[in-house]
């Protein structure tokens, strides 16, 4: 399907995630073309809502009012999207096609944008409970809905699809604690928080992240649980789509624990790993998805985040 909206798309995806776009190219032809169309959507509305391109501030968030109603419009077109109308908007258009190719309910894509709308409204996060719906809603569906992409269908295999968005997003979360506090956003939970002495996360305050670091490393020990269980995942997919997804897996985690082994430094700058260490993570992946074909793993989700069904 080398087309504009494709092409497109895969420029979307280069400029706003090297880690994603550098897993993307070990799918085969078709998974690829649907999981970047499908990435230039969820992409898109992150930006529109928040003001962004790539991820990027233009200028500042824009007024609550101003959100909401860029979300009316994202929903709408979302809906006629949903409902199999053709689009000259690039980024409906890529979200109608892989909808259509691929039988995804039209729940999930709405999950994401309820998501969004988490955001807008400046929820609040009490509990981990809080902080996993929230996970699943920006980055848990749209494992689901990519699972979905690589022909899986098995409920079990969509919940480690979904557990493996909610490890990611775990991760974003300790990562950039400081950097969402500047936009006053918190989706730590207060009451973890509260229990370190924190009252609210204060970007402007080197002395707090001693207090700070404990509760990221807790959310990341629980992310963890949530790799583990997505390993169980990768042998129900097939083999070049099993390798792009253990290879984020592996990237993402990094991430995490590159974080620990920094200590409350991690938050000087933004951690990423380097482009030969995730060279050698894609390595380390293929080894992965070779080990759950000899050795399929077998891992109890237990009281794990249990997606909605509606």
């Amino acid at each position: 399907m080398s087309d504009t909206v494709v092409r497109e798309s895969e420029a979307t995806i280069a400029k706003g995630s090297q880690s994603f776009a550098a897993a993307a190219k070990l799918f085969d032809r078709r998974t690829r073309d649907d999981a970047v169309m499908l990435y230039t959507w969820c992409r898109y509305c992150d930006d529109v809502i928040d003001g962004q391109e790539m991820g990027y501030g233009k200028g500042g968030v824009p007024a609550q009012d101003e959100q909401l109603e860029r979300l009316r419009e994202l929903q709408s077109k979302t809906d006629q999207a949903l409902s199999g109308i053709r689009s000259e908007d690039v980024h409906f258009e890529a979200l109608r096609r892989v909808v259509e190719r691929n039988d995804i309910d039209p729940r999930y894509p709405l999950q994401l944008l309820q998501g969004f709308e988490m955001d807008v409204r400046c929820a609040t996060y009490q509990t981990l409970n809080d902080t996993k719906l929230y996970c699943y809603h920006v980055a848990g569906v749209v494992g689901v809905m990519m699972a979905m992409i690589m022909g899986a269908r098995d409920p079990s295999t969509l919940d480690r699809a979904s557990d493996l968005g909610i490890a990611f997003q775990l991760t974003n979360i300790c990562r950039d604690i400081i950097d969402d506090a500047r936009e006053g956003r918190c989706y730590v939970p207060s009451q973890m928080l509260a229990e370190a002495g924190i009252k609210n996360v204060d970007p402007d305050d080197p002395q707090q992240r001693a207090l700070l670091f404990p509760v990221a490393v807790s959310l990341l020990q629980t992310a963890d649980r949530y790799y583990d269980s997505a390993y169980a995942g990768i042998a129900e997919l097939p083999f070049r789509s099993a390798w792009a997804i253990a290879s984020a897996r592996r990237v993402y985690r990094a991430i995490g624990r590159k974080l620990v082994t920094l200590g409350p430094r991690a938050w000087d700058e933004r951690v990423s790993t380097s482009r030969w260490t995730k060279a050698g993570l894609v390595l380390l992946a293929l080894g992965d998805v070779v080990l759950t074909r000899v050795y399929r793993p077998r891992y109890a989700r237990g009281d794990l985040f249990n997606r909605p069904t509606a």
